[in-house]
């Protein structure tokens, strides 16, 4: 009687334990919804600000355009009394109140203060300005060449003028500042991607092991309770428990993949974000089903890990050298090495040799209580190494510290040679 209420009491730790578990994943996996979300509009709302402030600060050179075309003609046909150079000023007069209207209409919305006085002064200064050039043209006109002269000289016209051009370049900083402002918070968003990534796959591995750990503990107390009387129902319990828990971390997995493909539909630009992300999560539950024994071979071998790792881009023009002798790998090792292979796979599929037709040699063999696997690739040039270590490494550095040994890199002329040291019977 006693060990059945040990079974028990058990199994509702178990379940509860579960429960908990996923609480954890999915308040994560919402997290990243709404990073994803948050990096998107935040992408949006630059590339918005990127066309406003290009458009902006089109007008305001047209303003001054304007300004210098009108003024160039008048001074022309001011000294020559040639009609001819009445033509840019007429153009720069047809052009000023059509960019004005337009510039207001593309600053007036959000503007701050100091943007509408300094739009004010804009409109203004521009019209007085052409106010005075048309006063200075009407004299010539009237044959009131001194007049006009006299107009031209006074220091009116040339006030005018810079404070025009004052006005216009502090128009144009503000506009340039707004800018930068959005850069950066795009720049602040697109850099809680990673942490947040990483803290989701971290989870992720902690509820594999957890489930692992939990099954083990269910049959310690099936055996445990094998002369009670209630074997027999305590046993089916506990596989349909475990069948329950492996059944829910496989959903949670296909709904986080659909949210982050659904979370590129509309927005194009985000694709190669959320491709990325897609990609880790099918690692991730290639992984899981590896240590579940769910794929079509076993892969308690070492030998069986790398060729099920390889075998989804194997081809006879994708070729790989396999070699090494048989070796048992205890089951906590099986998740995180089989993520490396999986990190280092696909690394040969986008930039390593089978991106450009080169091979694959995997040779490992034992040293003592330990394997030294050695991935090498040939038939791709490698200029320098990597500068920048992305998540791809830090992913495999954190995976070779859960199964207990070491990872180096290493880039030669032709292909990354990665030594991976891991201990046996452990």
């Amino acid at each position: 009687m006693k060990r059945y209420v040990d079974f028990a009491r058990g199994n509702r730790e178990f379940r509860w334990t579960n429960v908990v578990l996923l609480g954890i994943i999915v308040a994560a996996m919402f997290g990243l919804i709404l990073l994803a979300f948050t990096t998107i509009e935040s992408e949006r709302r630059e590339r918005l600000q990127v066309s406003r402030t290009n458009d902006i600060l089109l007008e305001l050179r047209d303003v001054g355009r304007a300004a210098l075309n009108a003024e160039t003609g008048q001074r022309g046909y001011l000294i020559t009394l040639d009609r001819r150079y009445l033509e840019s000023y007429l153009a720069g007069r047809e052009q000023i109140e059509p960019t004005l209207r337009r510039m207001r209409e593309l600053i007036e919305p959000g503007a701050n203060a100091r943007q509408m006085e300094l739009l004010e002064q804009i409109e203004v200064l521009s019209r007085a300005r052409f106010a005075e050039l048309d006063t200075s043209v009407r004299l010539l006109e009237q044959g009131q060449l001194a007049d006009a002269r006299r107009a031209v000289l006074t220091d009116e016209g040339h006030e005018a003028m810079e404070r025009l051009r004052r006005a216009t370049r502090e128009m144009e900083r503000i506009e340039l500042d707004v800018l930068s402002d959005a850069t950066a918070q795009t720049a602040r968003a697109e850099a809680r991607v990673l942490p947040i990534l990483g803290g989701l796959f971290v989870l992720m591995l902690i509820a594999v092991v957890s489930a692992i750990r939990l099954v083990a503990r269910t049959a310690r107390a099936e055996a445990e309770a094998a002369q009670a009387a209630a074997l027999g129902e305590a046993r089916d319990q506990a596989d349909l428990l475990a069948r329950e828990l492996n059944h829910r971390v496989k959903n949670l997995f296909a709904v986080i993949l659909a949210i982050v493909q659904l979370s590129s539909r509309d927005r194009p630009e985000a694709k190669p974000v959320t491709d990325s992300i897609a990609e880790r999560i099918r690692a991730l539950l290639t992984a899981h089903e590896v240590s579940q024994g769910e794929l079509d071979r076993q892969v308690a071998s070492l030998t069986s890990l790398v060729e099920t790792t390889l075998a989804p881009y194997r081809s006879t023009k994708l070729t790989a050298n396999v070699e090494g002798p048989e070796v048992m790998l205890p089951a906590k090792q099986v998740t995180p090495l089989g993520l490396v292979l999986h990190e280092l796979t696909t690394n040969a599929v986008k930039y390593g040799a089978w991106s450009s037709g080169g091979s694959i040699d995997v040779s490992w063999q034992t040293m003592g209580s330990e394997v030294q696997l050695i991935w090498r690739e040939h038939g791709v040039t490698i200029e320098s190494e990597p500068e920048r270590r992305g998540f791809g490494s830090m992913l495999m550095t954190s995976a070779a510290r859960q199964f207990g040994g070491t990872l180096d890199r290493e880039f030669l002329p032709d292909g990354v040679e990665v030594r991976i040291t891991l201990p046996l019977g452990s």
